[in-house]
């Protein structure tokens, strides 16, 4: 038998777009329940950790009790990367896909259900925080499982393009909670959008996650997916070699034919990894989700106006994403996201000032968060592609995802309890802007370690 004829057959189309589907749907479902959390912060921050409503200082002590419960959900990431990751890579990507929606969809349909502080005390936000956890590790499991998943479906040439359909659905994902929330804001009073209303969207999720778990329990595994084991028994993977085996690619080429081996090399590739990606991650958060908020408790923006602006940045994002995965492909993932960064970097704080200008139309406002959104598009579209192909299969889902579940822990999940507590110590309202022009700017270094012909590599 030659070589050729070893190599797994190139998927059929009809199997690669069942995939694409699947891993996207729940990724979507994913990211709709974190964007609705971001639009309904002051809502939720009145209902679960506000103990005395009315009294001074107490709505902002709430808001930033509510950030540090989104906070404490990214920081349960890493633990359901290393978790679903090690059952991606030993089992299947199907059992740790269908795993991470079926917890996903409970979690944020127990949500919609809890009683709020005024019911039950001081028990409530305890409950929040505990179902935010679960949806932290479910998070965590879903990247790697996902991305691993549409890569190596994609055909030759389009990694790029099919790993941007993660990014899309998670723009999709906020989108849909902006929107959600944006209606249910234009169509209930404060009143009732405050004592009932809110549970909705959260409710919402039943019937999408069950869309998406009866999706991913028809998916087939990707071509090749056991190269270390007979048919039907994937090849083995320990959590820890996430690290063991990752490709830590510098400008001067990869470390080995298999990855970086000793401590050093291990712990490099991680750190290159994550830095990466922390120019995504921190303008993400701050431009997508933690806006609406800060728009209402910094600049004294109504609740409509916040979540349209919120709903225009998205837009922007998701409309930049998919064109930046397929750029990728043919001029490689460096320029694309060193755009971005180096993008946001350079304009995060002229389009804070825009939308702070008292003298600025609507039209320079909506157009200064469009191109916030699509600088952060820049980056997110090549970014799942260029995390897998640092990655060996057989521990692809655990390293990228644990890669990424770090990086959004430290640079997202803190990104409102640090923008909310800064701006409302130093009454700076700058803050956002300096906390994505910073990490991009770092990210932008590290961007540069990047080859340019990684894209035309083959998956390892």
């Amino acid at each position: 038998m030659t070589p050729t004829e070893l190599l797994p057959a190139p998927p059929p189309h009809a199997a690669a777009r069942r995939a694409l589907l699947a891993g996207s749907a729940g990724n979507l479902v994913e990211w709709y329940e974190f964007g609705v959390y971001g639009c309904f912060a002051t809502v939720i921050a009145a209902n679960f950790f506000t103990p005395h409503p009315g009294t001074p200082g107490g709505g902002a002590e709430a808001l930033v009790a509510t950030y540090a419960s989104f906070a404490l959900a990214f920081f349960f990431r890493p633990v359901g990367a290393l978790l679903f990751g090690r059952i991606g890579d030993r089992f299947g990507r199907r059992p740790a896909l269908v795993l991470v929606i079926g917890l996903m969809t409970l979690a944020t349909t127990l949500i919609g259900l809890l009683p709020t502080r005024a019911d039950i005390g001081a028990a409530a936000p305890w409950l929040l925080t505990f179902l935010r956890v679960l949806q932290g590790l479910s998070a965590g499991g879903e990247f790697g499982g996902a991305v691993s998943l549409m890569v190596e479906y994609a055909p030759p040439g389009r990694r790029g393009l099919y790993g941007a359909w993660q990014s899309f659905t998670v723009a999709l994902g906020l989108l849909a909670g902006a929107g959600t929330a944006a209606a249910l804001a234009a169509v209930l009073p404060a009143e009732e959008l405050y004592a009932w209303g809110w549970r909705i969207p959260f409710l919402l999720a039943l019937p999408l996650g069950t869309v998406a778990l009866w999706l991913r329990t028809a998916l087939e595994e990707p071509p090749g997916a056991r190269p270390d084991g007979p048919p039907g028994r994937p090849a083995a993977a320990d959590p820890a070699e996430a690290v063991d085996a990752t490709n830590t690619t510098d400008a001067t080429g990869p470390t080995g034919p298999t990855g970086p081996t000793g401590p050093g090399e291990q712990a490099r590739a991680v750190v290159l990894g994550i830095g990466r990606i922390m120019g995504w991650s921190a303008a993400g958060y701050a431009f997508l989700v933690v806006l609406p908020s800060h728009l209402q408790s910094a600049l004294g923006a109504s609740f409509r106006d916040a979540l349209l602006a919120t709903t225009l940045v998205n837009l922007g994002f998701a409309a930049s994403i998919l064109p930046a995965g397929l750029l990728s492909d043919r001029v490689g993932r460096r320029p694309v996201m060193l755009g971005g960064a180096l993008g946001i970097a350079v304009l995060a704080h002229p389009l804070l000032h825009l939308l702070q200008s008292p003298g600025a139309s609507p039209q320079t406002r909506a157009a200064a968060v469009l191109t916030a959104g699509v600088l952060v598009g820049l980056l997110a579209g090549p970014g799942p592609a260029m995390l897998a192909e640092m990655f060996p299969r057989r521990v692809r889902c655990t390293g990228l995802g644990l890669s990424y579940a770090l990086a959004n822990a430290v640079f997202s999940g803190c990104a409102g309890l640090f923008v909310t507590a800064l701006t409302a110590r130093t009454a700076d309202t700058a803050v956002p802007a300096h906390y994505a022009a910073g990490a991009c700017a770092l990210s932008a270094v590290a961007l540069l370690t990047l080859r340019g012909n990684d894209h035309r590599e083959p998956l390892r």
